[in-house]
């Protein structure tokens, strides 16, 4: 009698975001290309390793918009249209895609480090009126997040509360139907097409210019607008991505400077760090709760794994920022590492567009955090801090801090 099949390691391993799952440094220790069942039920292949992960996000025959088809493989939920797998191409293909980068660059018009600083102190005052112990994954990240994200994008701070909750349920895993994804994300959508439709003569924000330059006259001849249902689908996709990956930068990273209050120190007393703080804070921070997708167009070796067309890589760049094979003493935090070339956002012509508004603004809110706040502490043990579950974005439950 033949011995009956292992199990497949079932992915995600983790909700926490204060230390990697124990099961992903196993994988990365004695096999990087590892099958795991997903959520969804499948199987697919889960990349812990730096080079390997290297190599799929370098190479075209690992493929992103082929998983926006439907029936296509999945890691969770069904993806509801192709543009959301694929929204920088159809930005580019409709000519919104320099728009976009020029809002997400270096400069940021519409983020002045004066207002981020000013609006990160008005939420860290709103938890202290409150009085201790306060909560600084709702007084800082998520406030900082939402402030920013919406004064980007052009949307109404007060409507924040309400986006914020269709934010968190799209990026819910497991718990929430296929049915009340689908629901949560048209209302979102429909939200997005009323506000670009009735907006004013002088451009809100990012999506109004954007909306603007689609329904020009003059489109180039390479150049294709995108039709309404299309357009609100990449607005809302940009809300949920911005927000919830802002937020749970801000709350994970935030939480590591906790547990370092020398650190903390030092950054008060010589602010000039702070920027290749934020650089190991991107490197060491746990905040993917499921990994960046792949879809194999050919049949080929990744590392000693034999893969084939149709196959779903999963890439874990929480798992490969620890890689001791890139990274001297990965579990050290360390902010003179260098260089530091974590993957945090991603590689090559995968390089996530956001990148330097991640980095800018986390620098001017985090000075702004310890600067007002001198005694700041975590009110109960770093391990006793909660976690959402089943999130796509690692987030803390809450943090109680005080002062």
């Amino acid at each position: 009698m033949s011995a009956p099949e292992q199990a497949l390691p079932h992915y995600p391993f983790s909700d926490r975001g204060d230390r990697l799952a124990p099961e992903l440094h196993d994988l990365q220790s004695r096999c990087p290309v590892a099958k795991v069942r997903t959520n969804a039920g499948g199987e697919a292949w889960l990349v812990t390793g730096y080079e390997l992960a290297q190599q799929v996000l370098r190479e075209r025959k690992f493929a992103r918009s082929v998983l926006g088809v439907p029936g296509g493989p999945t890691q969770d939920a069904p993806i509801l249209a192709p543009e959301l797998l694929d929204a920088m191409n159809h930005l580019q293909r409709a000519g919104l895609r320099d728009e976009v980068l020029k809002a997400l660059g270096r400069n940021q018009p519409d983020l002045p480090a004066d207002w981020v600083t000013d609006i990160t102190v008005q939420g860290l005052d709103a938890m202290v009126r409150e009085g201790a112990p306060g909560d600084l994954q709702h007084h800082f990240a998520e406030w900082v997040a939402a402030q920013c994200m919406c004064r980007l994008l052009g949307l109404p701070f007060e409507d924040r509360d309400w986006l914020a909750a269709r934010a968190d349920l799209d990026l819910t895993m497991k718990t929430a139907t296929d049915e009340e994804l689908a629901r949560n994300w048209e209302e979102l959508r429909v939200y997005m097409q009323e506000h670009t439709a009735a907006r004013p003569a002088g451009p809100r924000g990012l999506l109004d210019r954007l909306a603007d330059l689609n329904d020009r006259d003059e489109l180039d001849g390479r150049q294709q607008a995108l039709d309404e249902k299309q357009f609100s689908n990449i607005a809302a996709m940009l809300w949920v991505t911005s927000y919830e990956d802002f937020a749970s930068f801000l709350g994970v990273a935030v939480l590591n400077l906790l547990r370092r209050p020398e650190l903390m120190d030092t950054l008060r007393a010589r602010p000039e760090l702070m920027p290749r703080c934020v650089e190991e804070l991107l490197r060491c921070s746990v905040v993917l709760g499921n990994a960046i997708p792949r879809f194999v167009t050919q049949d080929d070796k990744l590392g000693t794994a034999a893969i084939k067309e149709g196959d779903l890589i999963l890439l874990s760049l929480d798992a490969v920022n620890f890689d001791p094979e890139a990274f001297e003493d990965p579990e050290a935090f360390d902010i003179t590492r260098s260089p530091n070339p974590h993957l945090r956002f991603g590689y090559g012509r995968h390089h996530c567009p956001g990148a330097h508004l991640v980095r800018r603004q986390s620098e001017t809110a985090f000075l702004a955090l310890l600067g007002h706040l001198p005694g700041l502490r975590l009110a109960v043990p770093a391990d006793e801090v909660p976690w959402v579950p089943n999130r796509m974005a690692i987030m803390p439950a809450g943090m109680p801090v005080t002062w």
